[in-house]
C-alpha cells in the first residue's frame, strides 16, 4: 500500500514538473513571439523614420470618387508613416490637371475615365488604378424621356472628359450623332446650373454633378450610365504622374502608392460612412450628399489591385479601354498598355 501511494506521489510529481516545463516552453515561445513581433514594428518604425521626409502636390476633384482613397490614407496617419506630406489642390476636371502636372506646379493627379485617352498619347502615366466608376450619366430634362429624345435638344456636357465619353456613346445606341444634337460645352460645375435653371434640355456629367441634378432637376430622368454600356467598355478612374516625374522619381511614386493601397484597404472595409465624413470635410460639401456617392463604384482594396496587376486583369481594363476611345475615334492609334500603365508599380506597392 505504502508503496502504491510512493509510486502516485512520484508520479504527480512528474506530470506537475512536465506541466511546469510545458507551460515554461510555452511562455517561452510567447515571450520570442512578442519580442519578434516587436522588432518586426520597431524594423518597421525605424525605416519609415530613415526615409528621407517628401511633401508631395496631389490634384483630385471634389468628389467621392478622387478623395475616398487619399483622404483616408491622410486620415489614418498611412502618408505620415511614409515620411509624406501632402499638399491637396481642387481641379474640376483630369485635363486640366494634367496641364497644371505639366506646368510643375502638381507632382500626382487623380483622373476620372476620359483623361485617360491624354495617357494613351503620351501626356501622362498611370501608376495605380483607383476603382472601376458608375459615375457618369447622361440626363434628360423634362422634353427629354428617351436617348432618341435627345435630337435637335441643348445638351450640355464637359470637352474632353467622361462626360464627353459617355454622350457619345448614349447617341450611338440612339442612333445619333453628335451634330443631331445642339451639345454645349461647359466646365462641370457649370452643367449642374444650366440643368437645374432650364438653360438646357439635358446633359451628360458624373457624379455628384449627376446626383444633385437627378435629386433637385424638375422631372430629370436618367437616360444612361456607366452600367447600361458594361457588355463592351468599363470605365477607369485612377492616379497619373507626367512621364518625366516617372523616370525621375520612382521611390516617392512608390512609397505614395503603397500608403494609398492602405487608405483603399481601409476605406473598402465597409468603412463607407466614415470616408465619407472626410472627404465631406475637404469638399466643403453635406454628408448626405457625399455618402450618396458611396454607390457609383466598385471600390476595390490595393491588395486586388497588385493581384490584379501581377495576373494580367488590371491590363485588361485599360486594354478595353483603349479599344473603346480607338473605336469612338477618341485615340488615333493602338499603344502597348504596358507603355503608358506602371504595372510594375502596382505589383511592388503590394508586396
Amino acid at each position: 500500500m505504502k508503496k502504491r501511494i510512493l509510486a502516485l506521489a512520484l508520479a504527480c510529481a512528474m506530470a506537475l514538473s512536465l506541466a511546469a516545463c510545458g507551460s515554461k516552453k510555452e511562455e517561452t515561445k510567447a515571450a520570442e513571439t512578442t519580442a519578434a513581433e516587436t522588432t518586426a514594428e520597431e524594423t518597421k518604425a525605424d525605416e519609415a523614420a530613415s526615409e528621407e521626409p517628401i511633401t508631395l502636390n496631389v490634384a483630385y476633384m471634389p468628389n467621392y470618387g478622387s478623395l475616398w482613397a487619399v483622404t483616408t490614407a491622410m486620415e489614418k496617419g498611412y502618408f505620415e508613416e511614409a515620411g509624406i506630406t501632402v499638399n491637396l489642390t481642387a481641379f474640376q476636371d483630369g485635363p486640366t490637371i494634367i496641364s497644371a502636372m505639366e506646368s510643375g506646379s502638381i507632382d500626382i493627379g487623380y483622373i476620372g475615365q476620359g483623361a485617360h485617352k491624354l495617357c494613351i498619347q503620351g501626356n501622362a502615366k498611370i501608376f495605380a488604378l483607383s476603382h472601376i466608376s458608375n459615375g457618369d450619366a447622361v440626363i434628360g430634362g423634362p422634353n427629354v424621356k428617351t436617348l432618341e429624345d435627345l435630337a435637335g435638344k441643348k445638351v450640355a456636357y464637359s470637352s474632353g472628359t467622361s462626360s464627353e465619353d459617355i454622350l457619345k456613346k448614349a447617341l450611338e445606341k440612339a442612333g445619333l450623332t453628335m451634330d443631331d444634337i445642339e451639345a454645349v460645352e461647359m466646365e462641370a460645375a457649370n452643367i449642374v446650373t444650366a440643368m437645374l435653371s432650364g438653360g438646357v434640355d439635358a446633359c451628360a456629367t458624373w457624379s455628384p454633378n449627376s446626383l444633385k441634378i437627378l435629386e433637385e432637376a424638375e422631372d430629370a430622368t436618367l437616360l444612361c450610365d456607366n452600367k447600361t454600356f458594361i457588355d463592351d467598355t468599363i470605365s477607369l478612374a485612377s492616379w497619373i504622374v507626367t512621364p518625366k516625374y516617372a523616370e525621375e522619381n520612382a521611390d516617392k511614386i512608390l512609397r505614395f502608392t503603397k500608403a494609398l493601397y492602405k487608405g483603399m484597404d481601409y476605406a473598402a472595409d465597409g468603412n463607407y460612412e466614415e470616408v465619407a465624413q472626410y472627404v465631406a470635410n475637404v469638399t466643403k460639401t453635406d454628408y448626405d450628399s457625399v455618402y450618396s456617392e458611396c454607390g457609383v463604384a466598385d471600390w476595390l482594396t490595393g491588395k486586388e489591385v497588385a493581384e490584379g496587376a501581377a495576373d494580367g486583369t488590371v491590363a485588361g481594363y485599360y486594354k478595353v479601354q483603349q479599344d473603346n476611345f480607338l473605336a469612338a475615334g477618341a485615340v488615333e492609334e493602338e499603344v502597348p498598355v504596358e507603355d503608358y500603365v506602371m504595372l510594375d508599380n502596382m505589383i511592388e506597392a503590394g508586396k
